[in-house]
This record gives structure tokens, sequence and C-alpha cells, in this order.
């Protein structure tokens, strides 16, 4: 069996088995950026606001003044005349009854009105980080700032060729 053949099976029964030529390495973070994105934030806004509302009148005014007018368009008159003096009475007492008890009073009351209003904030959205490994420098984009230095996780590539096999850098996520 060839020595290609052999390290494939060995890397097929490690990957199997749970195991892995994967080697953790350290790289030196050179710079971390931010990425700042600009982003809408609703919110609430609330304000005091002076309201000012006019009671309706009771009607109690117009009420007396009918029951009072009627009957005194009662007692006037007699026959058809009495019905008609009654009626005016009515009319009339209420009309009377209805000015005596004046216009509504107006309340003034302070509410809370609210609303909704958009914000901008400024968000850091992810970090561009350059960092060095073995003598070489390499860019990434990541969800977070990494710190002094970056965990890389190097796994040999196995090729076709007879060359040394290539190393691929895999970042790991926190």
């Amino acid at each position: 069996m060839s020595t290609m053949k052999k390290l494939v099976l060995l890397s097929v029964a490690l990957a199997a088995s749970g195991l892995s030529l994967a080697q953790q390495e350290q790289g030196r973070v050179i710079s971390t950026t931010p990425i700042i994105q600009q982003v809408t934030v609703p919110r609430q806004v609330c304000s005091p606001e002076q309201v000012t509302t006019q009671q309706s009148k009771s009607g109690a005014g117009a009420l007396m003044g009918a029951i009072a007018g009627g009957a005194m368009g009662n007692a006037v008159g007699g026959g058809n005349g009495k019905t008609a003096a009654t009626v005016l009475g009515l009319i009339g007492g209420a009309v009377v009854g209805d000015s005596i008890e004046g216009a509504p009073q107006t309340q003034t009351q302070t509410v809370q009105r609210c609303r909704m209003q958009n914000f901008y904030e400024n968000r850091t959205v992810a970090y561009n980080v350059a960092y060095e490994y073995a003598g070489k420098q390499y860019s990434v984009q990541m969800p977070y700032d990494p710190g002094p230095s970056i965990a890389l996780q190097i796994t040999p590539v196995i090729s076709n060729s007879h060359t040394a096999p290539a190393g691929t850098v895999i970042y790991p996520q926190r």
C-alpha cells in the first residue's frame, strides 16, 4: 500500500474516531477595526399636554322648566285652550330652565400623549482583524474583538500531489 493511501486511511480513521490532526495555534493580532453600522431604534416618547374639555349640560334645568311651565300652562285656560297653554308652558319652561342652568363648565386636564419616534444609533456589528501567523499576515472579519491574540486551528490538507500538505486556517466562533 502506498504512503498516500496510508495517510488517507489514517486521516479517515482519526476523523471517524473523533480525533483530529488539527492543532491549536495562536496568531498575533496586529489590528482590530470595528465595523460600525447606523441602525434605527424605535422608542416611545411621552409628554404631558393640557387638554380642555367642555362638560355636557345635564338637562335638569330644561326638565324642571318644562315641568313648571307645563303646570302653569295647565292652570291657565280651559278646554282646547288649556291644551295649547300646557304645550306652550312646556316649551317656554324648557327654554327658560335651560338658560337658567347656564353654559356647561370647561375643565382642563393634564394628559400623557405618547407616540413612537425613530432614533438612530451607531452600533458595532463586526470587526476587521489583521493578524500574523508563521511570518505571514492574514485578515478576517469576526463578530467579536479577539483581543491581543487569535485562536487558530491548523488542519493539514491531504493533496493528490506528492508535495507537503498545505495548512488551512479555521477561525473558531465564541
